[in-house]
């Protein structure tokens, strides 16, 4: 591949961070309120409901690494990738207002249209997703300049989680809540998909797309190169976890708010402080990477949000302030976590091109994102079998059913400790992680490893 060493424009990385528009909205939303919707509003059990919103993104786990094959083998006068941001981008926003039309109402068929739809919405986002995740290391070959872009990327993923999740209840409940609240909602954050994919498409038009060489002759030949790249095997394991454990704690902020703190009313300020903090703090982890380099800088970053959410286990026994404050600095060490995993990512596929001479960062992303998705849905399939475990009881829009204190107790757990836990115990596949040019960041691109090219 051949990608200049130099600087982006500033135009550029804004325009490529700015497609985390459609995967913030697509990322946040359906983790925030899909359960909530199936539970509390068409009256699915939560164990089937997790079920629901597992197995659609079951799915993306097998399709994600033959988009990515796809999009490498694809050449048009608009590169590899951008075609299939525009197109897939706007029929995944068509698709999402679909997600939440409820045209049958509340029962099982509303439950299989949604598993229906959240299907066809998750393969959508699969088209846009793995070809836009491959476009860094196309775009630079510089190790810095990849973090640089990165820490744009992560900023703007933050405000539109923020901005599509705190929004999404408020526009909910403000529309009267229920069956039409959510109709609203859903129309909400398909224009936010619309405006983030025109965005991306046309501001990317001018960025080093990188040169087109051959890649494996199949899938099962590429997904071996992957498998043999022990630094991208690594990471990506330790991500995946990860984004479990954060879906879970996604999952289950409504609930939290709810059932715990007594107030559903809290769902936005809550998700607000946990996210918020990204928007400042990506200059500090940015510096923490330049100082302890990207490796140091994952791991620190994911203790502090690992000891601050089983911290947040304590919640019934401390007042409102001391709980927010609990959540700010797990959004703070989130920030960390995301910035660093996914400026690591780039470094592993450019080490993979050293090694063979081939293109193939689709297939490496499509892995990447299939596992980000396996996380992201079983965060809330968890969540939902703790629920399950616990006797929380489901209703339908309208009903009031109290909770049981045991309910509650599953809540606060699926909330704090369980998701805690799995970020935690992920950080020892890191042990594996041995790519070099990570210590001491300077303003060039680093060299790889020495390897022998692949036969």
């Amino acid at each position: 591949m051949e990608a200049p060493d130099e600087a982006l424009p500033t135009r550029v990385r804004v325009g490529y961070s700015l497609g985390s528009l459609v995967t913030g909205a697509f990322g946040t939303v359906p983790g925030l309120l899909l359960l909530p919707y199936l539970t509390d509003t068409l009256g699915v059990a939560a164990g089937l409901a997790g079920l629901l919103v597992l197995l659609p993104k079951a799915w993306d786990v097998m399709l994600n690494p033959v988009v990515g094959r796809i999009s490498d083998r694809t050449q048009t006068r608009w590169g590899a990738r951008r075609p299939y941001l525009l197109f897939a981008g706007l029929g995944m926003a068509v698709l999402f207002a679909l997600l939440f039309a409820a045209p049958f109402g509340d029962g099982g068929q509303a439950g299989l249209y949604v598993a229906v739809m959240f299907l066809l919405t998750a393969t959508a986002f699969a088209f846009f997703q793995v070809p836009y995740v491959a476009m860094p290391a196309e775009m630079t070959s510089s190790y810095s300049e990849r973090t640089r872009l990165m820490t744009w990327r992560v900023a703007l993923l933050a405000t539109s989680i923020l901005v599509s999740g705190a929004m999404a209840p408020i526009i909910r409940d403000a529309m009267g809540g229920g069956l039409p609240g959510y109709r609203w909602m859903a129309l909400f954050v398909a224009t936010i998909m619309v405006a983030g994919t025109l965005i991306v498409f046309v501001s990317t038009r001018s960025a080093p797309t990188g040169a087109i060489t051959a890649s494996e002759p199949s899938l099962r030949a590429q997904l071996k190169v992957v498998a043999a790249n022990r630094p991208f095997r690594v990471l990506v394991a330790c991500f995946v976890a990860q984004s479990t454990g954060v879906a879970c704690m996604l999952g289950g902020v409504e609930y939290f708010a709810k059932h715990v703190l007594g107030d559903a009313g809290t769902t936005t300020a809550l998700f607000v402080v946990v996210v918020s903090p990204a928007l400042f703090v990506m200059p500090v982890w940015r510096r923490v990477g330049e100082r302890l380099g990207k490796l140091k800088g994952y791991v620190v970053a994911s203790i502090t949000l690992t000891v601050a959410t089983l911290a947040l286990s304590a919640a019934p026994l401390l007042p409102h302030w001391a709980i927010y404050s609990i959540i700010a600095v797990m959004g703070f060490g989130y920030a960390g976590q995301q910035l660093f995993g996914l400026s690591m990512l780039p470094d592993c596929i450019a080490y993979d091109t050293a090694r063979t001479g081939k293109r193939q960062a689709g297939v490496f992303t499509g892995v990447w994102t299939a596992g980000e998705t396996l996380g992201l849905a079983l965060g809330p399939f968890i969540f939902g079998v703790v629920l399950q475990l616990f006797g929380y009881i489901s209703t339908t829009a309208g009903e009031t059913v109290a909770q049981s204190d045991l309910a509650k107790t599953g809540v606060l757990l699926g909330f704090t400790v369980v998701p805690g836990l799995i970020v935690g115990i992920a950080l020892v596949l890191l042990r594996g992680y041995d790519l070099g040019g990570d210590p001491a960041v300077t303003d060039h691109a680093e060299p790889l490893p020495e390897v022998a090219p692949a036969r």
